[in-house]
């Protein structure tokens, strides 16, 4: 049976950045070689850190900027793996700011603007965080808008979060599609009223039964 068109009636897809547009994991794989056996451990913990001190910051109510949570979360995940050495620090950063784009994105958003769709980033990150990565990845030309939560100083999965969207895109909750590959994220954005395709790449396990996505993809070829 064909898919549904998920695109039908919206005029905006919206996706998330980090682990939908772009491979969180690509910082440490760039340097594999030099990091040792535990290097994608090493990429679970700073992902894992990175996402819940956003979260802890938000509920809060003490905004951080996420680079600065990105850094203090690198911190930790050095400190529980000592065998990597701290050197490299400086390096997986610099890394992290520029992340490889997944090898669909580029003609995926190409397509939905060639239909007419427009396209956006949204992110926890902060501006210039997402203004280097963006244009590092190739992205710059192919997004009509690249958002971040810093204007209302708190973390997805806050409702004001999404509701950036709207103010900044100029439209209503019925006109977006949403895309993530976090399944937190696409239980926010589904409470918040949004349509939202869950990009699960590694075939995890639903978490969120009671806030369903519309769809769930393996990939953004998917999607158009």
């Amino acid at each position: 049976m064909p898919r549904p068109d998920l695109l039908a009636g919206k005029s905006h897809a919206v996706f998330d950045a980090y682990g939908t547009l772009l491979d969180v994991h690509s910082a440490v794989a760039r340097h594999a070689g030099e990091l040792g056996p535990r290097a994608q451990a090493l990429s679970e913990v700073w992902r894992t850190k990175q996402l819940e001190y956003s979260w802890v910051h938000g509920l809060m109510g003490r905004y951080v900027g996420f680079w600065d949570l990105t850094e203090r979360a690198l911190d930790f995940a050095l400190a529980r793996h000592p065998e990597i050495d701290r050197s490299c620090r400086e390096k997986l950063l610099d890394a992290y700011r520029d992340l490889d784009a997944y090898g669909e994105v580029p003609g995926m958003l190409e397509r939905l603007r060639g239909r007419g769709v427009k396209t956006a980033l949204f992110s926890n990150g902060n501006a210039a965080m997402l203004e280097r990565a963006v244009a590092s990845a190739g992205l710059a030309e192919r997004l009509d808008a690249v958002l971040s939560v810093d204007p209302v100083q708190t973390f997805k999965t806050a409702p004001e979060a999404y509701r950036l969207v709207l103010d900044r895109l100029g439209t209503a909750r019925e006109n977006v599609l949403f895309f993530s590959s976090n399944r937190w994220d696409i239980a926010g954005a589904t409470a918040f009223g949004f349509d939202a395709v869950w990009v699960n790449r590694t075939a995890q396990p639903d978490e969120y039964p009671d806030q369903p996505p519309r769809a769930v993809v393996k990939s953004l070829d998917a999607v158009i």
